[in-house]
């Protein structure tokens, strides 16, 4: 009799396990796979930071961007996107011939959540293939349209051998915030490995730059491509903070 109560008991018991994992969330945490992130920014004891510039839209003070980077000797990033690289092909390579290093914002800046993971490779191939023919040079970094990301989209970005990017630092200049508006908010909030987000048409962009560059200098920092900011051996991703760090 002991040996039937104990069989009936145990499907009564492992009932009871369960409950007790569910509600403290042991079950959830075994069965959903680990949240991937993008780099937000690099954990780095240099004064090194990054100027990156997102173009999917107009050209009217790209030239002038250009300029002033060239007038202080900065190399930046410019995540690209398809339909703005199929327009303005010649100034894609007038960006890439000044030093300058192309990263993929995809082929038509779309929602890429709300796409599967192959449509999500399409987008990001489609780029790589034109940046490659005009250039010579297919990116290596990836910036989520919107910011928006998920686990399939860096899955998809990963499987093309693309490390995505986001930003610590929004200059929130496609909000048309003024020159002073844009200084402040990116002066005062400069760190040690910052990725600070700007676009190659933001109306009061090019203004800003110049203080905003003179004034990292003034600190001590350096300037330099987002792929010279990043650590390139045994890093990982802080769930924390979004920051790269090196393993200790």
């Amino acid at each position: 009799m002991k040996k039937v109560f104990l069989f009936l008991a145990l499907p009564v018991l492992a009932a009871l396990l369960v409950k007790v994992m569910i509600s403290s969330g042991v079950l959830e945490a075994m069965t959903t796979p680990a949240r991937l992130l993008p780099i937000y920014y690099v954990d780095t004891p240099e004064k090194k930071l990054a100027l990156s510039f997102d173009a999917s839209w107009g050209t009217q003070h790209t030239t002038r961007l250009l300029e002033i980077l060239e007038q202080n000797n900065i190399k930046t990033t410019f995540f690209l996107t398809g339909f703005w690289a199929e327009k303005y092909p010649e100034l894609v390579k007038k960006i890439a011939a000044a030093g300058h290093e192309l990263g993929n914002h995809t082929w038509t800046h779309p929602h890429l959540n709300t796409l599967d993971k192959r449509g999500i490779k399409i987008e990001l191939e489609r780029l790589h293939a034109a940046l490659s023919g005009l250039t010579g040079v297919g990116p290596s970094l990836f910036r989520p349209p919107f910011g928006e990301y998920s686990n399939k989209v860096i899955e998809a970005a990963n499987e093309l051998g693309l490390l995505t990017i986001q930003w610590s630092i929004d200059s929130l200049d496609w909000k048309e915030l003024s020159r002073e508006a844009i200084v402040q908010r990116v002066t005062s909030r400069l760190h040690p490995g910052a990725i600070i987000l700007f676009h190659n048409n933001g109306r009061y962009t090019a203004d800003a730059l110049p203080e905003i560059i003179s004034f990292a200098k003034s600190q001590g920092y350096t300037i330099v491509p987002i792929s010279e900011l990043l650590h390139r051996e045994d890093w990982y991703i802080d769930p924390a903070d979004g920051a790269q760090r090196k393993r200790r």
